[in-house]
């Protein structure tokens, strides 16, 4: 069994200057990675109205599986016109760690 994490650490529009209006950017995004059947939620910055940490986890059965779902959501992070994808942070883990 292999697991695999991703923070994604991302800039909002300067136009969220309200929670209200920081969730209305955060939801479409953590709603469209579940369609790739992974765990995901705002998990950083929740006080900050301009930022925003979205964190991915996923567990497969081998770690090239893992890799390639983390892959496509990192692609559709950054593909989202409205957020600026700032980093991303990915970790790994296997039977031997």
């Amino acid at each position: 069994m292999y697991t695999g994490t991703a923070l994604f650490d991302l800039l909002l529009p300067g136009d969220s200057r309200s929670l209200k209006t920081k969730r209305s950017y955060v939801r479409p995004i953590v709603a469209a990675l579940r369609k790739f059947e992974v765990s995901a939620a705002e998990v950083g910055a929740l006080d900050l109205h301009g930022r925003a940490e979205i964190g991915v986890a996923v567990v497969a059965a081998e770690p090239a599986h893992v890799r390639e779902v983390l892959d496509s959501c990192e692609r559709l992070v950054a593909a989202r016109p409205e957020t600026e994808l700032l980093s991303v942070r990915r970790r790994l883990h296997g039977a031997d760690d």
